[in-house]
């Protein structure tokens, strides 16, 4: 070993949206933290479309933080558009979403990493993780870093985004780097294979940029924000700053034509690439292939910030050649005399089945090491976020000899995220949409501090400010129940008369003065409660019933090859995700009933069902 040796309680590789999050949720837990990077100025840097939040997204937002994470500190301090979609749909549909400026964005979230205690920023480049045997198995011990040093640490999170063995494809051109202008991370891939960790690839894609300056905007349709922009944090009380544009336009049959003529060139099409891509967020090629009795597709203008005249196009994410990618511009309404100052590109990287996890988001084979972010097949700057303050938060708990935090998925969209990975793992990258999650009327984007906060304080992550702050709000809807139980309208108690599909509280409030006083946040907290309280009730018996399951523990000694009667399959899929309660379990791909209820059974009778455990 180097003599050059540094000591932390955790570290944390790698500075995108999982990383900062990761060593911010250690370091507010008390542990000594090290956050590695090999470039301190692209902290936090937004590495495809200069936004926050959308469907499912922003509920995640929220989530991260109610826990106290920094990314809805972050946007609501540089967004430059604020946007809450699905208006006209119910509460459980409602996702904030917002255009950042995107330089102001990442230099917040370097300064937050910066001014947090416990933390160190480092600037390095990890060639290799360092593990020892002992009596249980593997375990790590620290990283090394080019130039001979050490880095020493019971716990290390890796989140390495789309760097490992990472590969950027435009058109015939290949390039090593998970990002324009930045390398690839080659030597922990290889590392992790020598661990015995299964790596698989998949693909992901950005589109080009464009001088805003050269762009016909009369050509395009204005999309504005909102006029009462909604903030992303609870700490957040209004978000004064000016909103700025975005504009859509739109392709036609002759850019699809020419895309059609130039699929031998698209490395996903020639061959080049042969990994599989985010269905839900296709590139151009796959648009025009897949929808081809589409003669038009939405393309989103979106500034990148205050001081930049540079446009990301979203909706055309592509990897055609350089001069075809000119030539499309040529085609679309309000682009025809634009100047692209970054062309689209693939990216190809390397990343780690999330089974190969426990629900802690600890590596079931080596002891302290958390992974989180796309190395664990997601895809999203919030679902990054989400992972890397778990690991972050669970690393530290570990360190201080701590039980783990595993929000439940009728707890938070975390919850749900993370259980779907290490349950049922992922064949594409990883997205969230409110379908995902079964309880999702529970699980709002407005009651994300109710449901979160508290626990959040009790792990370590909320401090006592945010907590009281939360208590605040409690007690202002806890008044405003009380006013509308005694107040009346029609000869109707108030509460019942705000539950008719038509009464909006204004209405309410015109009637009965009192509730004037009640904080706007508090007040539609409490008009969802009372409409949707039948909705909620039934959710609420439903997660009861799961809780039952979830209640019956399965031991990680459990030998499911012991039960003679069980599938083949259903012992090998079993073996492999090792389910922690019947009903994670009841989840995996494959696992049917009978399945279910010969493991219960073995549960219950003890026996061949259990190994050894000496």
């Amino acid at each position: 070993m180097s003599d050059s040796v540094y000591r932390y309680d955790v570290i944390v590789i790698g500075a995108g949206h999982a990383g900062t999050e990761a060593a911010a949720a250690a370091a507010r837990l008390g542990a000594r933290t090290a956050l590695l990077t090999t470039n301190v100025d692209t902290v936090g840097q937004m590495s495809c479309n200069p936004a926050i939040g959308g469907v499912a997204k922003g509920q995640i937002v929220r989530e991260v933080d109610a826990l106290g994470g920094l990314m809805g500190q972050a946007i609501d301090a540089t967004g430059i558009q604020f946007r809450l979609l699905n208006r006209r749909k119910g509460p459980a549909m409602h996702s904030p979403r917002a255009q950042a400026d995107k330089k102001a964005y990442q230099n917040e979230i370097k300064w937050r990493i910066e001014d947090q205690e416990n933390l160190d920023l480092r600037q390095e480049t990890v060639e290799g993780l360092w593990t020892e045997e002992h009596a249980e198995g593997r375990r790590v011990r620290g990283v090394r870093v080019r130039g001979g040093a050490t880095y020493e640490a019971p716990c290390v999170v890796l989140t390495t985004g789309t760097f490992l063995q990472a590969i950027m494809h435009t058109g015939e051109q290949k390039t090593a780097g998970g990002r324009a202008g930045e390398g690839t991370t080659a030597g922990l891939s290889g590392t992790l294979r020598e661990l015995g960790f299964e790596i698989e690839r998949f693909k992901t894609g950005t589109p080009p940029r464009l001088s805003g300056r050269t762009i016909d905007w009369k050509q395009t349709e204005r999309q504005p924000g909102d006029e009462q922009p909604q903030a992303f944090s609870f700490l957040t009380d209004s978000l004064p700053q000016t909103q700025m544009d975005c504009f859509i336009t739109y392709t036609n049959d002759a850019v699809h034509d020419l895309i059609r003529a130039n699929l031998h060139r698209a490395p996903m099409y020639s061959g080049q690439i042969d990994s599989a891509g985010p269905r839900y967020c296709p590139s151009i090629e796959d648009k025009v292939v897949r929808f081809a009795d589409k003669n038009q597709h939405q393309l989103f203008l979106e500034p990148e910030g205050r001081q930049t005249h540079e446009v990301y196009v979203n909706g055309i994410s592509t990897s055609l050649p350089r001069d075809v990618q000119d030539q499309i511009m040529r085609l679309i309404p309000g682009l025809e005399q634009a100047k692209i100052m970054r062309y689209g590109y693939a990216v190809e990287y390397d990343f780690c089945p999330p089974t190969q996890l426990w629900p802690h988001l600890e590596a079931k084979t080596v002891e302290g090491l958390f992974l989180a972010g796309q190395i664990n097949g997601t895809t999203g700057y919030e679902e990054a976020a989400g992972q890397g303050l778990l690991a972050g938060a669970n690393a530290a708990l570990k360190c201080a000899g701590k039980s783990p935090y595993v929000p439940q998925r009728d707890e938070a969209y975390l919850g749900v995220l993370v259980d779907d990975l290490v349950t049922a793992g992922t064949d594409e990258p990883y997205r969230m949409f409110t379908s995902r999650a079964e309880y999702r009327l529970l699980l709002r984007q407005d009651n994300a501090d109710r449901r979160l906060t508290e626990r959040g304080y009790e792990v370590g992550l909320v401090d006592a400010a945010r907590r009281q702050r939360l208590h605040d709000k409690l007690q202002q809807m806890q008044r405003a129940e009380q006013i509308l139980r005694d107040g009346r309208i029609e000869d109707t108690p108030a509460d019942r008369y705000l539950k008719r599909p038509e009464v909006r509280w204004a209405e309410i409030q015109a009637q009965i003065p009192e509730l004037a006083t009640i904080p706007a946040e508090a007040a539609l907290q409490v008009e969802y409660d009372i409409k949707y309280a039948g909705y909620i009730g039934r959710q609420k018996q439903e997660v009861s019933k799961q809780q039952r399951l979830a209640s019956r523990r399965i031991p990680t000694s459990f030998d499911y090859q012991g039960i003679t009667p069980l599938r083949t399959e259903a012992k090998q899929k079993l073996s492999k995700v090792q389910p922690l309660t019947l009903a994670q379990a009841r989840r995996i791909s494959g696992i049917t009933p009978a399945d279910i209820a010969l493991v219960m059974a073995h549960l219950e009778g003890g026996g061949c069902g259990k190994r050894d455990q000496n």
